[in-house]
């Protein structure tokens, strides 16, 4: 099956049916901003519509009728909603109507279901594009009458396009209408606005129709070939892609998701193995068991192979008391009828799980001696249940369900089965009054009771749209005696008008009374893939309600599901799903975790992991598909299967086949589910060793030290720096910005120190920024732990937990260690969480990627007074090594000199070249890079023997998990080990990193005379800088050529020439080139650096937060666009209210000049040269600089605006506010003259 073309076609389909409907929808006045009255001359009968300056549109009969119907549709949502929602949701279910029907005949026909075998869509022979029931019109057996038979012979014999498409549009709906006595859950009676909406056409060649046959085919809605699970279920979830991207959208705007949005989001096709493993091992394994228990000799094996069951897990082998307990309690599957079998998925999206089922119930059925016809009805009449607050998915999974009856018996049909699924709808819109009109044949006493249950059910359902089926039902209802209540209306005390529409509302009353019925039944089998919601996307009606119903599963969606599936089951039921698996570890859970292991057995469970599903990339949705039994054994041995490192989908399901056939296959685990209660939090942590499980009987972490989160200042943009956008005068010692260890990427022992925050006057502004309401805003927690020695980490990682030593700084809303007692370092605890002994007990802790504080404080300590000196002394060492490391990267507040210029990482003496200058610099940060590696492998040896897990773990270390640089002359030396370290640098990155020094040095922002950071806000002192000079008045040029003495370039050679000496300059300036790409002249390649790359590298390494910026005029245009005509650096802690008119002034229009200078020079060449070749040049140069010339003067149209204003910037505001303001006059309008970050 080919499901590009199958999601191509659904978005496509979508996006066309809801075009033509809404063209349609505006000829008669109706569009997205209110609906228009028919013009003054319209009668009853005819509705004229101003559709343009001269032209009307017309509608008559039957088709005002439908529009009236149609006003009056849209007046009502109106009032639910606001008139544009009213709009949107009415198109949209116009649109999923026709989608859903043209669909379904598309399927009936390919496989000759249709009831009088004649195509509607299509042929069905070769290059014939006209559909067999228009051929043979006169044939069909859909309604039409004599009368109309004449209109279809006049358009038939006209046979123009226009023609042919009325006239298929005609019958096709003649077809919905005849269809609805055979299925009438999909083709309602359409005699309404749906039909006045639709446009349809088998015609033209971007119409649904023709796309439907051209563009898919009959192959994906063949039964004999893929069947039509997959296309029904994977053109429902296709069709959603669009709706699902525009609530994804929403969401991250913090828009909550209600019952219109809530099935696209949630809505998720489960992949048909899947399907498979949780029916087979569950209905499946009921049977099986029925089979053992009425005397069969076979292994339940060796019944899933006979019955093809090739995802069946085999129960694992139980000690003789539980083999007792369970035989004991299976005697009763053999009283078992197939019929009585009930089979539930309560979230059945387009019934995938129920066709699945349909399958094997049919097995049975036949071996009970059965017909295939009377097994398929009674399937769809006795066995399977289905429920969805999606009407959509609900009419889908109907006509799956009755096409697999279809497949076993041609008449069914005919037979107005009953089945079993449902959709919510909201009671709001049943007429209350009317109930009590209800119940003719029942006396007053028990008709005044059973009043009040339809009243309380109605209040259970007033919000069912949204619920679905978490409505809890906690009363015992008399069902038979609901329904005789509601069939029969008392009409005699009632006037004509108070019973009008009393059908519809007994219809409704119906409907609801059945699904509270189904809500309260108990099953035998529950399996459903259940819509995953956390609960900061809910919206106000859910959470109130999870919160009175599901206060232990309440975090999630899918967590509720779990419960409510319980809830459903019969004692011994089995229970399948499939859900993330954060149920299985996180704190949220823990509550409900425990309950469940309590209560219930896991009996068997594929651990998925990421990329379970082909729609779901990435580590977020991470799955686990379980089967459970209702019911509590004691030392009961569960099966897992581990498939969380495999890649893919595809990848994971032949790796659980594998194991089912080899159990030995190193992924396949046996474990008593009792063992879990062992660890803290009861984790399903079945992969435990004996020795894992041991180790937490000893103390946690937290019985020695606090673990806690810090800061939240919930205003990042207001409270929060990188330190590099402030004064650099206002950090530190009491002053406002203080540092803010707030967790970053993987990083150990050192850094991640980059942050600042607001703290001035203790903190004030913050600790009192507060919500509207008056309550406070930000979270200023464990204040008394501010500034003191700890360790700290970053809460969500790649699945490595990086802890680095930290002091003197505030923490953050990541977590932190603090020492509370002296017996035990800092350093102890530091060395114990980097091990790899303690990665592997958080994989017990926080699978999930959370190393919240919770999850580090429940792991245990074992304390070693014999090695604590030499861990002391190994930590100590990768502490320093780390920060020397940190602190050789501007980014660092203690970065002090480049490495290359720095005599301690120089052997004691800076060489006269920058290729021995640098080959020292790799010498010696790949010698850290080897001690640190050592270092850790030595303290993972140690921890390893104090937790006796030699047997379990290796003291090895991978060279991408040692955080500090390590050097490679060139991309093409980086080895299979260390690739994805993030610290990797090439020759190419060195070079990159010394120019960015210079730059710095030009700025006066650091200065060959002294060491560290000089300048970064304050009075700008010129005498701190004697060998070389930085430039007086913050500007500096960049230009494709040297039009500028003191350009960025010449700065450059100058700044190589008194760091490196005079003597070796051109070979330094060679070996600098040699490290850059492009071509041309050591010069022309950095001049090339500077003009094309240099800003890109210095955004990216200040992320997004620069502190040079680029005076561009190409900004604002794309890069064929750009001319470089203009561009000057200057520097942002140095920037004053003239600084914009300077560059304009000093530098731009002297630049300007110099190109007109040169346009005469070309211009003159030009006419008198004689050479060719010569000519052709500067023609060609010319032609350059007067684009560039051009791009200056609209540049410096811009640059006037802004100059005029002499805007003026607090460092305090960072560089996101003050990027902004430099280039918004004081009008407000933004001209957009500095280069895009």
């Amino acid at each position: 099956m080919d499901k590009t073309a199958l999601k191509n076609f659904a978005i496509y389909a979508r996006e066309k049916l809801i075009k033509d409907i809404q063209d349609k929808a505006r000829l008669i006045g109706i569009t997205e901003e209110g609906i228009k009255d028919p013009l003054p001359q319209s009668t009853d009968d005819l509705k004229i519509f101003h559709i343009g300056e001269r032209d009307t549109y017309k509608i008559s009969g039957d088709d005002v009728r439908k529009y009236e119907k149609l006003v009056k549709e849209l007046r009502k949502r109106e009032k639910e909603s606001d008139y544009k929602t009213a709009y949107k949701t009415l198109i949209e279910e116009v649109a999923y109507t026709w989608f859903n029907r043209i669909t379904a005949i598309r399927f009936m026909e390919v496989n000759n279901y249709m009831p009088d075998r004649m195509r509607v869509l299509s042929s069905g022979r070769k290059g014939v594009r006209e559909p067999e029931f228009i051929t043979y019109y006169r044939d069909t057996d859909i309604g039409i009458t004599e009368e109309e038979f004449e209109r279809l012979d006049e358009l038939k014999l006209d046979g123009s396009k226009e023609a042919m498409d009325e006239m298929f549009q005609f019958m096709f709906i003649k077809q919905c209408n005849a269809l609805n006595d055979y299925l009438p859950e999909l083709f309602e009676k359409t005699d309404d606005y749906a039909e006045l909406l639709l446009t349809i056409s088998y015609t033209d060649p971007e119409g649904v129709v023709y796309k439907l046959i051209e563009d898919l085919g009959e192959e994906p809605f063949d039964i004999n070939k893929t069947g039509q699970i997959e296309v029904i279920g994977w053109l429902y979830q296709y069709y959603n892609t669009v709706p699902k991207e525009e609530v994804d959208a929403a969401v991250k705007k913090n828009k909550k998701v209600d019952k219109n949005t809530l099935p696209a989001k949630t809505q998720l096709f489960t992949p048909e193995w899947i399907v498979k493993y949780m029916v087979q091992n569950s209905l499946g394994r009921l049977w099986i068991e029925r089979r053992i228990a009425m005397g069969s000799n076979k292994s339940e094996e060796e019944l899933a192979k006979e019955y093809g069951w090739k995802y069946y897990l085999p129960e694992a082998e139980q000690v003789e008391e539980v083999k007792v307990k369970l035989k004991k309690m299976r005697e009763d599957r053999k009283k078992l009828k197939v019929e009585d079998i009930k089979f539930i998925d309560p979230a059945m999206g387009s019934g995938h799980i129920l066709v699945y089922a349909f399958d094997m119930f049919m097995q049975f059925y036949l071996e009970e001696g059965y017909t295939e016809s009377e097994a398929a009805e009674s399937i769809i009449e006795n066995n399977l249940y289905g429920l969805d607050i999606d009407k959509r998915a609900y009419q889908l999974a109907y006509f799956s369900l009755m096409m697999k009856g279809r497949q076993y018996s041609r008449r069914i049909l005919n037979k107005g089965l009953k089945n079993n699924l449902y959709y919510f709808t909201d009671s709001d819109n049943i007429n209350r009054k009317q109930i009590g009109y209800l119940g003719g044949t029942i006396g007053d006493d028990a008709r005044k009771e059973l009043r009040e249950d339809i009243l309380e059910i109605l209040d259970l359902f007033e919000n069912a749209r949204e619920l679905g089926s978490i409505i809890k039902v906690e009363k015992e209802y008399d069902y038979d005696k609901l329904i005789e209540f509601v069939k029969h209306a008392d009409d005699a005390n009632a006037l004509p008008m108070e019973l009008m529409g009393i059908e519809e509302t007994q219809e409704k009353l119906m409907s609801i009374i059945n699904l509270t019925k189904i809500l309260s039944n108990k099953y035998e089998i529950v399996v459903t893939n259940p819509p995953y919601l956390g609960r900061g996307y809910m919206g106000a009606n859910l959470t109130k309600y999870l919160d009175k119903k599901y206060k232990n599963t309440k975090a999630d969606l899918f967590a509720v599901f779990m419960e409510k599936c319980e809830e459903l089951l019969r004692k011994d039921g089995y229970c399948g799903m499939i859900n993330q698996h954060s149920w299985m570890f996180l704190s949220s859970f823990e509550k409900y975790r425990e309950r469940l292991l309590l209560e219930n057995n896991i009996i068997n469970m594929l651990h998925l992991g990421p990329r379970a599903f082909e729609e779901i990339g990435g580590e977020v949705v991470q799955s686990t598909a379980f089967i459970m039994m209702k019911n509590k054994l004691n030392d009961y041995i569960c099966v897992y299967i581990r498939l969380v490192d495999f890649g893919n989908a595809r990848e994971k399901e032949i790796k659980a086949l594998e194991a089912i056939e080899n159990p030995d296959c190193g992924y396949y685990y046996e474990t008593n589910q009792d063992n879990f209660k062992l660890i803290p939090g009861s984790p399903i942590a079945y992969w435990a060793s004996e020795r894992i499980i041991g180790i937490f009987k000893e103390k946690p972490i937290s019985q020695y030290s606090y673990v806690g989160k810090g800061l939240d200042t919930c205003n990042k943009d207001r409270f929060e720096r990188d330190w590099y956008e402030v004064d650099i005068n206002k950090m530190f010692n009491k002053e406002k910005w203080q540092p803010f260890s707030k967790g970053g990427g993987f990083r150990k022992w050192y850094g991640n120190k980059t942050d600042v925050v607001n703290w001035e006057n203790d903190g004030q502004e913050l600790r009192n920024y507060r919500n509207k309401d008056g309550s406070l805003k930000s979270r200023p927690q464990n204040i008394k732990y501010y500034f003191k020695k700890c360790i700290t980490w970053s809460s969500i990682s790649s699945g490595k937990i990086g802890v680095r030593y930290l002091q003197d700084s505030i923490f953050g809303n990541g977590s932190a260690l603090f020492m509370e007692t002296e017996s035990i370092s800092l350093f102890y605890m530091n060395s114990l969480l980097n091990s790899k002994v303690s990665l592997e007990v958080l994989k017990f802790l926080a699978p999930t990627l959370s190393f919240n504080a919770g999850s580090i404080a429940k792991i245990p300590l074992i304390y070693s007074q014999t090695h604590k000196p030499e861990i002391d002394s190994l930590v100590q060492e990768n502490i320093e090594i780390s920060k020397i490391d940190w602190d050789s990267f501007e980014t660092s507040w203690d970065f002090e000199i480049h490495p290359l210029l720095d005599e301690s990482k120089q052997g004691g003496q800076v060489p006269a070249t920058i290729e021995k200058a640098y080959d020292n610099w790799k010498e010696y940060a790949n010698n850290n890079f080897a001690k640190l590696k050592k270092n850790e492998e030595r303290l993972n040896e140690i921890f390893i023997e104090i937790y006796g897990l030699e047997d379990e773990l290796t003291p090895e270390v991978s060279d991408r998990d040692i955080t500090i640089t390590k050097i490679f002359d060139d991309k093409k030396d980086i080895y299979e080990d260390i690739k994805g370290n993030q610290y990797i640098l090439t020759k190419e990155d060195v070079i990159k990193s010394f120019i960015s020094y210079g730059v710095g040095c030009m700025f006066g922002r650091y200065s060959l005379d002294e060491k560290g950071l000089i300048y970064a806000g304050g009075e700008f002192d010129m005498s701190r800088y004697k060998k070389f000079k930085p430039v007086e008045d913050n500007v500096v040029v960049i230009t494709d050529k040297e039009y500028f003495k003191d350009d960025l370039v010449n700065r450059f050679v100058e700044f190589v020439k008194v760091a490196f000496g005079e003597e070796t300059l051109e070979e330094n300036l060679e070996f600098i080139a040699a490290s850059l790409k492009g071509k041309g002249t050591p010069r022309e390649k950095i001049r090339n650096y500077f003009l094309n790359d240099f800003y890109k590298d210095h955004v990216k390494t200040y992320k997004k937060r620069p502190i040079y910026w680029l005076y561009d005029s190409s900004a604002g245009k794309t890069k064929k666009s750009s001319q470089n005509g203009f561009k000057a650096l200057i520097y942002m802690h140095r920037y004053n209210e003239d600084t914009t008119g300077r560059v304009r002034i000093d530098y731009l229009h002297k630049l300007q000049n110099r190109y007109e200078n040169r346009i005469e020079l070309l211009k003159d060449n030009i006419v008198k040269s004689k050479d060719p070749r010569e000519v052709a040049r500067s023609e060609k140069e010319l032609e350059k600089i007067t684009k560039q010339l051009k791009e200056c003067k609209e540049y410096d149209e811009k640059l006037g605006h802004i100059a005029v204003s002499r805007i003026g910037i607090d460092l305090d505001d960072g560089v996101k506010v003050n990027y902004e303001k430099v280039q918004t006059d004081d009008k407000g309008k933004k001209y957009q003259i500095l280069a895009k970050i």
